[in-house]
């Protein structure tokens, strides 16, 4: 560089690091808002150009720092660009983050006041940049592409094909039956018996002098299930050994009471019916209660909705002021600018004159970077080179080493071998034997096995006889049981029948219909308020 260049760089490095917090101010901001996708790497770039548009516009001109401008990356400079000559960023927070460092009367009349006379002119030269951006008109320099050429290696001879083998054939399988996935008809029909019956559950007991009639009448109270006989239900060996144990159980229980009450013990039906009334006041007052939580929020929520509307119409009244107060202030600034922009058109035209050698500087700078790139493409072509030397030797290597392989490869090999197998394995252990006695004595084991599975077949069989006798036996028992069943169930649809019907609820409380009252209020008052809003 001659004498003016590198004062113009030296200067250029020194301004930068002088005013580097007010520089980082404005590149990490860029960095956050606008540049998220920028690279770390170019955080220089950014601020020598913030630097020499703050500083040095005035000096250089719009001439000569369009030209440096537009020598970088047009889309990176049309970002930063557009973000730091923003009019908005300029006189908010721009000057409230370099008035943390200097005087702010200092920083607006030297730094601030510049920048927005400048303003209009730098963004013609944005535009200039968007609309090349928009017709693609960057150039992008490319070097010369190394061609390689392929190496003159031995055609290696086709491999034989293998012979395929067979596909074995499986043996056809048995597909599942449609009755897997459709549920039993009697399941339904079980099950719409039990619901009808479930709703006969509290029947009287009807005592008998009859000790057989009063057992009877005992089945038909604890057991209130009707017309089952009628479907033909297929029950498991457990479903009946259970039913039969349930029967067993409530006859002992009955047994037991009869003779409690024999013996002079009370009839508890006057106390359940007794307990059910009250159980059912309870159940009441905790509905009430329910119901006044549930209305006691209703009317709090009605409370906060008109709460809500009474803060919008303050808010409201305030916007107004603050707008008032906003286009007073805008006129005194209007005033204020056009009285700058007067005095900025004076001292343009007297720092014009100082920029006429930035032209001179701007060639020989192109001419070191051209040199500068000549030497590092001969650089690349030397490693290029290297490389390419290095990869030709370890194939040759390895192409040895594939030779040497098929050579071995290609060598017959004996792998035949006569097995006798009355003979043992001669390893001199005391349990070793030859092939033939192994062959014998699996044989023997095999038919004690045999023997073993048909005894225990039988045994089997004689258990399976003596369970359905069992079953057999339960299965009769069950049958007169749901006979009885039946004729207990008429019965008590007969006397239930004869009952008179239950009277009507009380009326609702009082603290209800209170709140009730309340939320209607409130829901007036709220809708005449939304009306007016």
């Amino acid at each position: 560089l001659n004498e003016e260049e590198e004062k113009f760089v030296l200067d250029t490095l020194a301004g930068c690091i002088e005013y580097k917090s007010l520089l980082d101010v404005v590149v990490n901001a860029f960095y956050v808002r606008d540049g998220r996708y920028c690279l770390i790497s170019e955080r220089n770039l950014y601020i020598v150009i913030c630097y020499l548009a703050t500083f040095q516009l005035e000096e250089l001109g719009l001439q000569h720092f369009s030209r440096i401008v537009k020598s970088l990356d047009t889309a990176k400079m049309q970002k930063f660009l557009r973000f730091f000559f923003n009019t908005l960023y300029l006189n908010t927070w721009i000057k409230d983050e370099w008035s943390q460092f200097y005087d702010s009367l200092y920083v607006k009349e030297n730094w601030i006041d510049p920048l927005l006379r400048w303003q209009p002119k730098v963004q013609q030269l944005i535009g200039q940049l968007t609309d090349k951006l928009s017709n693609h008109t960057t150039t992008v320099k490319t070097s010369a592409v190394t061609q390689p050429k392929e190496f003159n290696l031995t055609v290696p001879k086709p491999r034989a094909i293998p012979i395929p083998l067979p596909i074995p054939t499986l043996e056809k399988m048995q597909p599942v039956p449609p009755s897997t996935y459709k549920p039993p008809k009697e399941k339904k029909e079980l099950e719409e018996i039990k619901r009808k019956n479930w709703r006969k559950a509290e029947v009287s007991v009807l005592y008998s002098y009859s000790s057989l009639s009063f057992l009877l009448n005992f089945v038909s109270y604890n057991f209130p299930f009707s017309q089952i006989d009628n479907i033909p239900i297929k029950l498991n060996a457990a479903a009946i050994l259970r039913e039969g144990a349930l029967y067993q159980r409530k006859m002992e229980q009955e047994l037991k009471r009869i003779e409690n009450l024999l013996r002079g013990a009370g009839d508890p039906s006057e106390f359940l019916e007794w307990q059910k009334q009250m159980r059912g006041k309870d159940l009441e007052e905790q509905l009430a209660e329910i119901e006044c939580r549930r209305l006691q929020g209703k009317l709090s929520h009605e409370e906060a909705v008109l709460a809500h509307q009474n803060v919008i119409q303050e808010n409201k009244k305030k916007a107004d002021l603050m707008r008032e107060e906003k286009a007073e202030l805008m006129h005194q600034y209007a005033e204020k600018r056009l009285q700058e922009q007067k005095e900025v058109r004076e001292l343009v035209e007297q720092v014009m004159e100082g920029h006429k050698n930035a032209k001179q500087a701007k060639i020989k700078l192109q001419k070191y970077k051209q040199q500068i790139v000549q030497e590092v493409c001969e650089e690349n072509r030397e490693l290029l080179r290297q490389a390419l030397e290095e990869e030709e030797e370890k194939l040759r290597k390895r192409y040895e080493l594939i030779q040497q392989i098929r050579a071995i490869e290609s060598l017959p090999s004996l792998r035949q071998k006569f097995v006798d197998l009355t003979e043992t394995g001669g390893h001199g252990l005391i349990c070793e034997m030859s092939i033939v006695e192994l062959r014998e004595r699996l044989a023997l084991l095999r038919e004690a096995q045999k023997a073993a599975e048909e005894e225990k077949r039988d045994q089997i069989i004689h258990e399976k006889q003596a369970k359905e006798q069992l079953l057999l036996d339960k299965l009769d028992q069950i049958s007169l049981f749901r006979a009885e069943l039946g004729r207990a169930a008429a019965l008590k649809r007969e006397e239930k029948k004869l009952k008179p019907p239950s009277g009507e609820r009380p009326m609702k409380d009082e603290r209800i219909l209170n709140l009730q009252k309340k939320i209607i209020e409130k829901t007036m008052e709220r809708k005449k308020q939304a009306g007016l809003l």
